[in-house]
């Protein structure tokens, strides 16, 4: 922690924390049940907040949510609904560190008819679960690019992403499919920050060694953006660099605020916890859900900031 204290300093100066309204939910009359939820990291407050929102509903319905954090482990992950599954599970929440190799765990809840909830992120054996619940990721990687060429006419590009992480994938891929007809926008390098801020600190320290002129960063979520910020902090090379996330959390909103950074897409956590847990009940009770629910993402800047809270995620 010896680098990066500026950004730090500036995020508790803004005194940002996560939050979400909390909605009363008529309790039902049954035995309660069991339900499980991991996801890749709890070392992201947007996780904190998808899981309020989770426990919110379930506890609302007189039911029981457990959590596993697997610190960006897929064995671990694996390994942890296992033992969820052991202990009684009847449903799973689930957000894959490994897009792939967590289909072991697919398969065990699958044996055992634990009925399985995708959340935020993919996982590419999708006949495994009854319901996929996620941001059009895509389309927030199609907004930073256009809000991008708006601000600039020409770029040299830094992108900061994650290949093991679908939504990440899909940010990034809607993003160079957007500037892919103008030779105008170039991407410089591309590297992998795992979507943390302390990992893509390092990566865009590494990077700026290399002494190749850039003035655009797309990072994968605003922890990744966040890192980025830091980096260049440390370096002195923030000036005139635009630096653009995905996520809307009150931390990168707070640097909006002050100037820091230019713009995220903004999902909502607490809007796919919710659609999550009702989609579980409803497939519980007999009803028929929609396999993939797409929630769409809106661009935020500095422009249209004051339309948004600073303090707390939509």
């Amino acid at each position: 922690m010896r680098k990066y204290l500026l950004i730090w300093g500036l995020l508790l100066l803004t005194g940002i924390t996560a939050g979400c309204v909390r909605t009363e939910v008529s309790p039902q009359e049954h035995e309660p049940r069991l339900f499980g939820a991991t996801y890749m990291t709890r070392n992201n407050p947007y996780f904190d907040v998808l899981h309020e929102a989770l426990e919110e509903v379930v506890e609302g319905n007189g039911d029981i949510l457990i959590s596993r954090d697997p610190s960006q482990d897929q064995e671990k992950q694996n390994a942890q609904i296992q033992e969820m599954i052991e202990e009684g599970i009847e449903v799973l929440f689930l957000n894959p560190v490994d897009w792939e190799k967590v289909k072991p765990a697919l398969e065990s809840c699958r044996r055992a008819g634990v009925t399985v909830i995708n959340i935020d992120t993919v996982v590419k054996d999708t006949e495994y679960v009854v319901s996929i619940v996620e941001t059009d990721n895509y389309l927030a990687g199609v907004l930073c690019a256009q809000e991008m060429m708006r601000q600039v006419d020409s770029a040299r590009i830094v992108i900061i992403g994650n290949p093991i992480q679908t939504s990440i994938m899909n940010r990034v891929q809607g993003f160079l499919d957007t500037i892919e007809d103008s030779d105008r926008y170039e991407v410089v390098y591309t590297g992998i920050g795992a979507g943390e801020f302390e990992v893509s600190a390092e990566v865009m320290a590494d990077f700026l060694k290399k002494d190749i002129e850039f003035n655009v960063v797309l990072g994968g979520n605003d922890p990744t953006a966040l890192g980025v910020l830091a980096a260049l902090q440390q370096y002195r090379k923030e000036k005139g660099v635009l630096i653009y996330g995905i996520d809307g959390s009150p931390d990168f909103k707070g640097m909006l605020e002050l100037g820091y950074v230019s713009g995220t897409s903004a999902q909502s956590p607490k809007t796919i916890g919710e659609v999550a847990a009702q989609t579980a009940y409803d497939y519980l009770s007999g009803k028929e859900v929609e396999p993939y629910i797409s929630i769409e993402p809106y661009m935020i800047t500095r422009e249209n900031l004051e339309n948004y809270e600073v303090n707390g995620w939509q």
